[in-house]
């Protein structure tokens, strides 16, 4: 089969793995593409299960997923405690509706983080209200309370990467005793959803890497855990020789100024090159933090002119954004899959990225689809920064090479396949077990 016909993947006629079109409700409790991965995964599996032939309801909170032409949303509203430009508001008296409100309140003045828990207790209310409406439900990492025991149709649940990595990350890069206080309450949902984990019947993750961190984190069985790769709208992401190329552009997505996503050690990495290559400059997609660990670096290494971040741009400009760049970048120090290595490769655009979870199952070997280095380590970022941006043939190769390896293997269209056989399975156990 070729690339060409592989990017093409299934459409109508083909509903993956049976011939009858399924009822689906795909539940999001954070699903805003803006806002990282989960909203990527939930629009572009959400489509490409409708171009299947499937009946695809997206069940959502805020900030609200962006969804393609023939998906429906239905609004399952939170209060919205951490919108901006005012997180962590107060809401006014007229706006609580019921005990869950209350819950949700709560929580938050105490330190937590209680969407998980409440979207699962309204989504299960919810679905009560539908019984019958569904043929399976499928769940994008809530891992809530609610969602445990009959909730009228079988669930699959997507977990991405287990949220104990991130919090264990965030507690090694705390500096004192209140930081790291903060961190445990902040991430004490992170209790529930193992507990929640280890009862559900049917786990999908989107590498094997990740696969192994759930069943060491949260203690899931791997006899119920399949994996389904991701991957890259490939449409969307594409090569554009008509863009120009922006001498020492590096291009990276950073979603939150978090130790995870290892944007730090990219500031210090570029400050590092521009000391032999004044061109290089990085352009960050996602929100600039006011203060904080990347903004100190920022200002340590006098970068305020060689690091512009960029945000609320539409898909086209953000293509051309990774078309117009030298390199692309991924510093993190853990993923659980990493979208940008995937849609940054489909663009053609050179990539470096670190070995943190699964990125090496992305982007594929050093030297032959990108550049790898260690997590943490500047130095080798710099490096390998600098030999792309001063090698215009190694640019290219890789530049290639990462486009035929995302055709190959990662596609949303596979993606939509795939989890479509795995509702089929839960369907079907669930009519062995009555």
């Amino acid at each position: 089969m070729t690339a060409e016909a592989i990017e093409a993947g299934p459409r109508g006629g083909d509903t993956g793995g049976g011939d009858a079109p399924l009822r689906i409700a795909l539940l999001t409790y954070k699903g805003n593409p803006f806002c990282g991965g989960q909203g990527v995964y939930v629009r572009h599996l959400s489509r490409e299960l409708a171009r299947l032939g499937h009946a695809v309801e997206v069940i959502g909170s805020q900030p609200y997923p962006v969804l393609d032409e023939g998906v429906p949303l239905t609004e399952l509203a939170s209060l919205d405690l951490y919108r901006q430009p005012d997180p962590f508001r107060t809401p006014k008296r007229d706006e609580y509706r019921d005990w869950i409100d209350a819950v949700e309140v709560a929580t938050m003045w105490t330190g937590g983080f209680p969407e998980p828990l409440t979207f699962s207790l309204r989504a299960r209310r919810h679905l009560a209200a539908r019984r019958g409406d569904f043929d399976v439900v499928h769940d994008n990492q809530t891992l809530g309370y609610g969602l445990l025991g009959d909730i009228g149709a079988p669930l699959v649940t997507t977990i991405h990467h287990p949220i104990t990595v991130d919090r264990q990350l965030e507690l090694d890069a705390a500096g004192d005793w209140k930081r790291r206080a903060s961190v445990r309450r902040w991430y004490a949902f992170t209790r529930m959803q193992k507990r929640v984990a280890r009862r559900l019947p049917s786990v999908l993750t989107v590498s094997g890497t990740s696969r192994d961190e759930i069943v060491e984190h949260l203690g899931v069985r791997q006899d119920r855990i399949r994996v389904v790769h991701i991957g890259a709208d490939t449409d969307l992401w594409s090569p554009d020789p008509s863009v120009p190329e922006v001498t020492g552009r590096i291009v990276t997505t950073s979603s939150a100024d978090v130790p995870l996503k290892g944007l730090v050690h990219l500031v210090e990495a570029l400050a590092k090159l521009r000391t032999e290559n004044p061109d290089a400059h990085l352009v960050v997609v996602g929100r600039r933090a006011e203060d904080g660990p990347v903004a100190q670096a920022i200002e340590r290494y006098g970068l305020d002119g060689a690091v512009r971040f960029v945000k609320g741009v539409t898909d086209a400009e953000l293509v051309d954004l990774y078309r117009s760049a030298q390199v692309a970048c991924v510093p993190s120090l853990y993923e659980g899959f990493s979208l940008p290595a995937a849609e940054a490769m489909a663009t053609g655009t050179p990539l470096v990225a670190t070995t943190g979870g699964a990125i090496p199952e992305v982007a594929g070997p050093d030297g032959e689809t990108c550049l790898a280095v260690p997590p943490g380590d500047a130095g080798a970022l710099a490096a390998g920064l600098g030999r792309l941006l001063d090698d215009a043939a190694l640019r290219a190769r890789l530049g290639a090479a990462g486009r035929a390896r995302v055709l190959d293997r990662f596609t949303w269209a596979r993606a939509a396949q795939g989890t479509a056989e795995l509702y089929r399975e839960a369907i079907a156990a669930r009519g062995a077990r009555r």
